[in-house]
């Protein structure tokens, strides 16, 4: 009885012994977690982050194969200085303003001070874009599949919230974005920051 006793006594230590690391460490990580949160979180606000590329308005830029399959494609998103040392024909992510929770992502097709040449449905032929504002636009052509400046009007740069600078899925695709639009140059006037509209005008 005694033998019996002391063989279940060093089993149930021995499966004890095995069982507490396993707790031990089941209880740990989750601290770990928690304190990578912050940077994880800093990371993705400032740094930069995946993005995946839905719908059809930067076709074909983006989402090449939308009529033929679901596939989407993923890229990279730069965070680091979003609304500094802005390109004509860099594509950017961007907040709505019709919506400001929705993210958008569509290409810079003029800057301040710059004349754009719109397309329906603005309501007039050509504006100049004020300070502190760009035009974007998606990159498919018919325009009734992109939801843009043509829309909405310029931009404050502050709705800007990255630059969408490589394709890292479909792999046959991967490398850097390609940051000038369709016919882009035929689409604007370049124009000087200095005489740049303080406002929304139309010229």
């Amino acid at each position: 009885m005694l033998g019996r006793r002391y063989f279940f006594s060093s089993r149930l230590n021995s499966i004890s012994s095995k069982v507490s690391p396993f707790i031990s460490n089941f209880v740990y990580w989750p601290f770990i977690a928690v304190t990578w949160l912050p940077v994880l979180v800093l990371f993705k606000g400032h740094v930069g982050e995946i993005t995946q590329i839905t719908g059809e308005s930067m076709y074909p830029t983006f989402n090449a194969n939308f009529n033929m399959n679901l596939k989407k494609d993923i890229c990279w998103t730069k965070k680091w200085r979003a609304i500094y040392d802005l390109e004509r024909g860099m594509v950017v992510t961007v907040r709505n303003p019709l919506n400001p929770e929705t993210l958008q992502i569509k290409r810079i097709v003029a800057l301040e001070g710059d004349t754009v040449l719109t397309r329906s449905p603005c309501p007039v032929t050509k504006i100049q874009i004020p300070l502190n504002h760009v035009w974007v636009e998606g990159d498919n052509d018919n325009a009734s599949k992109t939801l843009d400046s043509n829309t909405y009007g310029p931009i404050p740069i502050n709705l800007i919230q990255g630059k969408v600078t490589h394709i890292l899925f479909p792999f046959g695709r991967l490398g850097r974005v390609r940051w000038s639009g369709n016919h882009m140059d035929c689409r604007f006037i370049r124009g000087k920051r200095d005489c740049a509209p303080g406002w929304f005008e139309e010229v």
